[in-house]
């Protein structure tokens, strides 16, 4: 009874779209604009221009996934070929198409890069490139760019430096953004289309010349600061992952570009 009560508890916490399970309103607008570039080792721009594009307003839950895997039966992790996934894909599901009881609004994990990228691709949408996500994640609830607030800095860092492990928490339920958006930041790491820009070599003249196919980790702060712990985190882990892996805290959401 207890964990009845607590269960409607968090899902009268949720958005009403998402109580819902209902794609629409499932979409964000991200207006465009002029933004300086996370990562400025391919050219010398400071600024890059990002079209307007939609962004999913949370990540994409266990429930979600759970019904592309019915619908996609490729992509059950006892049919999905190695090169896709490795063996730990989907690996905390009981079954190879049926995830866990009640983690229904949980970020799906243990995904590999072209899991996402098929998931997205069959509704209708594509993961998002890493300077669209980079543009999204750098908004608080009031500013559409707080990367120069220490305060907002900080707050990434102490998701960063807190131990993985247990059972994460469900979508949607910390505020959004100034644009509807919940949980860039301190819920899960997030796959994205591409993100060479991202791989940091001890020899620079080998950067650009890695796999495309890598992920941005949950905080959109610059690069071209080395003293930033956050950022040396994020690029050890992004150097160890291959498309195929999939790790206990990575996720992923979709984006859109409007017609």
């Amino acid at each position: 009874m207890r964990s009845r009560i607590f269960a409607g508890l968090l899902l009268a916490a949720l958005p009403p779209w998402l109580q819902a399970g209902e794609a629409s309103g499932a979409y964000a607008p991200v207006e465009g604009g002029e933004f300086r570039a996370a990562m400025r080792y391919e050219d010398d721009r400071d600024t890059v221009t990002v079209k307007r594009f939609e962004l999913m307003r949370t990540p994409v839950t266990h429930a979600q996934f759970q019904a592309f895997v019915r619908a996609h039966q490729e992509w059950r992790r006892d049919r999905v070929p190695a090169v896709f996934a490795e063996a730990r894909y989907l690996s905390p599901w009981p079954a190879p198409d049926r995830h866990a009881a009640g983690a229904e609004r949980q970020p799906v994990t243990w995904v590999s890069w072209f899991a996402a990228d098929a998931y997205c691709r069959a509704q209708g949408a594509r993961l998002p490139t890493w300077t669209e996500w980079e543009f999204a994640a750098a908004a608080d609830a009031t500013r559409a760019d707080a990367r120069n607030d220490p305060a907002w800095r900080e707050r990434i860092l102490a998701w960063y430096s807190k131990p993985g492990g247990g059972a994460l928490p469900p979508v949607g339920l910390k505020p959004p953004d100034l644009r509807g958006i919940h949980d860039l930041h301190g819920l899960v790491w997030e796959w994205v289309d591409d993100a060479s820009a991202l791989l940091v070599s001890v020899d620079n003249r080998e950067q650009g010349a890695a796999d495309k196919l890598k992920f941005c980790g949950a905080g959109a702060l610059s690069t071209d600061d080395r003293e930033n712990y956050a950022i040396l985190m994020r690029v050890a882990m992004l150097s160890s992952l291959g498309a195929a892996d999939a790790t206990a805290n990575m996720g992923f959401r979709c984006a859109r570009t409007p017609q």
